[in-house]
C-alpha cells in the first residue's frame, strides 16, 4: 500500500466525522417513514397524531416544552408545510400552523426544533390514513335508542385498575355515593350482549377521560387531559375495543365531551399558555394560593341571556364566562388557539374511535358563536354525523333556538342537530302525576307535544325519562309502576331520539333522598363480583323489576324495525275521559299508543278514531303479543299503556 499524503489523511478524517454526525442528525432529505428513527424529546405535542385526506387541510399543533419559544421548528416531509409559528405568552408553548396538501401520503416524520444556543430537539409525528370516508360516519337518529351509562357505577370488569397511585383520588368505597366504585370500560364491554339483547342501538358513557381531581372524580366531567383515557377506567386500547365490539353488535358509541370547562388539576392550569386561556384568569391567578368557591367568579346560570333581546352585557358575560364551579375553570373559546384546540380534539376522537355521535355537556354555557363554529366544523367534515347538546331548559322556545334550521330572529345559526327535550320530559311527569281535569293531567303531554310546530326537526330532538343529573323516573312518578310504564312506552314511540339511563329498566330509584346525585348513580346490580342481585341475568330481581325489564325489552326490540316509529307521521287526539291516544303511521304499518289513567274499567268509543282507518283490522299488542280486532269500542280494565301494531307477523 502506498503512503498517503497528510492532506488526504485529513480529508478522510473529516469525511468519517461527518458521516458519523449524520447518523445522529435529522436528514435534510424528504424522510422515508419506514426507515427513519423515531424521537420523543418534546414534553407534549397535541393532537398526538393526525390524518391525511381531510377537506380542511389545516392543522394546528400545540407544543409544550420548557423554553420552546426559543426554538424554530422545521419539517421536511412531502406535502407538509409550516404556514406560521406562533409564540404564546408563556415561554413554554409554541403553536405551529401546518398545511397538509391533498396529495400528502400517510407516514411518520420528525419535527426538528432548533434552539438559539445550537441545541436541537426532535419529535416524531404521524399522519395516518383514514379508516373510512367521512360520509360513512353515521350518527344516531330517530331509529336509535341510546343507553346512558355512568361507567364507574355500571360494572367493574377489571379490579386491577381500581386504584392508581399516580392520581390524586386513590380510594375505592362502594358505601360512599360520591367516591369511586371501580366500574370501568371493560365492564361495559363485558355486558354489550345484555345491552344489545335489550334492544338498545347506541351507548353513551359519561366521560372516560382522565379526571385527576382530589375527590368526586368518578363522574368524569372535570377533565384534566383531553387526550387520555383515565387509567382507572382502562386504557386507550380498551376504549377502542369497546368501540369496535359495539360496532360489531350494531351499537353506536357516543362520546360525552366538554367544551365549556376543564378540571382545576388540568396540566395546563399549572402553566397557562396565554393570559386569556381561561375566563376570569386574572382573578384565578391573584387568588391561586387560597382558591375556593368564595374566590371563584361563578356563572350566574341565566341561560336565557343567550336569547333575551333585553339582556344586559353583565348578565351575558357572567353566564358565559363564569366558572361552572370552583373546580372547573371556564375555557375561553374566544381565544382562537383554544377554539382550534377544542375542535381538533373532537375530530381526533371521532377518527380515533370511529364514534357514532358526540354528546356536548353544558351547551349554552360556552361562547355561543364558538359553539356554532364547533358544530359546523364537525358536521362539514362528517355530514351524516350527530351531535346532541345539553340545554337544560323547560321552555320549548329556548330548546328550539339551539337546533339547526331554527328561524331565529337574531340570525343565529346553531349547526346543532339535536338539543335535549327537558320540556317534554317535565310535561310527561306532570301529566302523569296530576289529577285529570280540563287543564291538568294527560293534557300536559298532549299540549307539550303540540309545541313541536316550533322545532325545525322534532324527530332529531333527544327525549328521556331521566338521566344522570335528575331523579330517576320511578322516583319522579312516586314509585307508581303503571305510570312508569306509561312514561317509558310513550317516550319510546314519540317522534324523537329516546335515551334511557342504565337501571331505569329495573326501576332503580333515588327515593331515599330524591335528587341526590350519588344515589341517582347507584351501582347496577350484578356489575361487581359478589353482588347478590344480578340484573344482567335477572337473578334476584323482584317481580316488578323483571316485569319492567321485559316490558322495555319487548318495546325496544320491536322498535328496532319499526319504520312507523322511526319516521312515520304522528297523529294524536285530545285526552278524553282519562285516556290519550297517539298513532305513528307509515304505509304498511300503524302503531297505536293507548294511555289510560283510570284505575277502574272503562270502555272507550273507537269510532272517534275512525280517521286512522283501523276499523276491523287486526292489531297485535307489542308487549304481550295478544291480537285484537279494532271495532267500535275497547274496554280498558286498569291503568296503563297499550302499544298495538298492524304488523302482526
Amino acid at each position: 500500500m502506498k503512503n498517503l499524503s497528510p492532506i488526504f489523511i485529513v480529508w478522510l478524517a473529516v469525511l468519517y466525522v461527518s458521516c458519523n454526525n449524520r447518523k445522529n442528525q435529522p436528514s435534510l432529505e424528504p424522510q422515508n417513514s419506514n426507515l427513519m428513527e423515531e424521537y420523543l424529546e418534546i414534553e407534549r405535542v397535541e393532537p398526538a397524531n393526525w390524518w391525511v385526506g381531510f377537506k380542511n387541510t389545516e392543522l394546528q399543533l400545540l407544543v409544550k416544552h420548557p423554553n420552546i419559544t426559543n426554538a424554530i421548528p422545521e419539517i421536511n416531509y412531502a406535502g407538509i408545510s409550516i404556514i406560521k409559528v406562533l409564540k404564546a405568552d408563556s415561554p413554554n408553548y409554541l403553536f405551529i400552523d401546518l398545511n397538509i396538501a391533498k396529495t400528502t401520503k400517510a407516514g411518520k416524520f420528525n419535527i426538528v426544533f432548533k434552539f438559539g444556543n445550537g441545541d436541537k430537539k426532535l419529535q416524531t409525528y404521524q399522519l395516518k390514513s383514514r379508516k373510512k370516508p367521512a360520509e360513512d360516519y353515521i350518527g344516531f337518529n330517530s331509529s336509535d335508542v341510546i343507553y346512558l351509562i355512568t361507567p364507574d357505577r355500571f360494572s367493574n370488569g377489571d379490579p386491577s385498575n381500581d386504584i392508581n397511585e399516580n392520581l390524586l383520588e386513590k380510594t375505592i368505597d362502594r358505601t360512599n355515593n360520591y367516591a369511586r366504585h371501580g366500574g370501568d370500560i371493560k365492564g361495559i364491554t363485558n355486558h354489550l350482549d345484555y345491552i344489545e339483547s335489550m334492544g338498545f342501538t347506541a351507548i353513551w358513557p359519561t366521560p372516560v377521560l382522565t379526571n385527576d381531581m382530589p375527590s368526586g372524580s368518578y363522574h368524569g366531567y372535570a377533565m384534566t387531559d383531553f387526550y387520555e383515557i383515565d387509567p382507572r377506567f382502562g386504557t386507550m386500547e380498551e376504549y377502542l375495543e369497546l368501540a369496535s365490539k359495539a360496532r360489531e353488535k350494531g351499537l353506536k358509541l357516543i362520546m360525552d365531551q366538554v367544551a365549556n370547562h376543564c378540571g382545576l388539576e388540568h396540566w395546563w392550569m399549572k402553566d397557562l399558555p396565554f393570559k386569556n386561556w381561561v375566563n376570569y384568569q386574572e382573578n384565578y391567578e391573584e387568588n391561586i394560593d387560597a382558591w375556593d368557591k368564595k374566590a371563584t367568579i361563578t356563572s350566574n346560570h341565566r341561560r336565557t341571556s343567550n336569547q333575551d333581546i333585553y339582556s344586559s352585557r353583565i348578565d351575558r358575560e357572567e353566564m358565559s364566562d363564569g366558572w361552572f364551579v370552583s373546580g372547573m375553570p371556564d375555557l375561553n373559546q374566544r381565544n382562537p388557539f383554544m377554539a382550534k384546540y377544542i375542535i381538533q380534539n373532537s375530530i381526533w376522537w371521532i377518527e380515533t374511535a370511529g364514534l357514532g355521535g358526540i354528546r356536548q355537556d353544558t351547551y349554552p354555557y360556552s361562547d355561543k358563536e364558538f359553539m356554532s363554529h364547533w358544530a359546523g366544523a364537525i358536521m362539514e367534515q362528517y355530514p351524516n354525523f350527530s351531535i346532541v347538546g345539553e340545554e337544560w331548559s323547560y321552555n320549548p322556545l329556548i330548546i328550539g333556538y339551539w337546533q339547526k334550521g331554527a328561524n331565529n330572529r337574531d340570525g343565529y345559526k346553531s349547526n346543532l342537530k339535536s338539543p335535549m327535550d327537558f320540556a317534554m320530559q317535565r310535561q310527561i311527569v306532570n301529566g302523569l302525576n296530576e289529577w285529570e281535569s280540563w287543564d291538568t293531567g294527560l293534557v300536559k303531554m298532549y299540549e307539550g307535544l303540540a309545541n313541536d310546530f316550533h322545532y325545525a326537526t322534532p324527530k332529531d330532538i333527544m327525549i328521556f325519562p331521566d338521566n344522570h343529573d335528575m331523579s330517576r323516573i320511578f322516583t319522579q312518578l312516586k314509585e307508581d309502576v303503571a305510570n312508569t310504564k306509561i312514561a317509558l312506552g310513550y317516550i319510546l314511540t314519540l317522534p324523537r331520539i329516546p335515551q334511557i339511563y342504565y337501571g331505569t329498566e329495573i326501576l332503580m330509584n333515588d327515593s331515599a333522598n330524591p335528587g341526590d346525585h350519588g344515589l341517582i348513580r347507584t351501582d347496577f346490580p350484578g356489575g361487581w363480583v359478589g353482588d347478590t342481585i344480578n340484573a344482567f341475568t335477572g337473578e334476584g330481581l323482584n317481580n316488578a323489576q323483571k316485569d319492567m325489564q321485559g316490558f322495555v325489552k319487548q318495546i325496544l326490540n320491536y322498535r328496532k324495525n319499526s319504520k312507523a316509529i322511526h319516521y312515520g307521521k304522528t297523529i294524536h287526539f285530545a285526552p278524553l275521559m282519562g285516556t290519550y291516544l297517539l298513532f305513528r303511521v307509515v304505509e304498511g304499518e300503524t302503531v297505536a299508543v293507548i294511555i289510560n289513567k283510570n284505575d277502574n274499567p272503562i270502555t272507550i268509543d273507537l269510532k272517534r278514531y275512525d280517521e286512522m282507518g283501523l276499523k276491523d283490522k287486526t292489531l297485535k299488542n307489542i308487549v304481550t303479543n295478544e291480537t285484537f280486532v279494532w271495532g267500535d269500542g275497547l274496554t280498558l280494565n286498569s291503568k296503563g299503556i297499550s302499544l298495538l301494531t298492524t304488523k302482526t307477523n
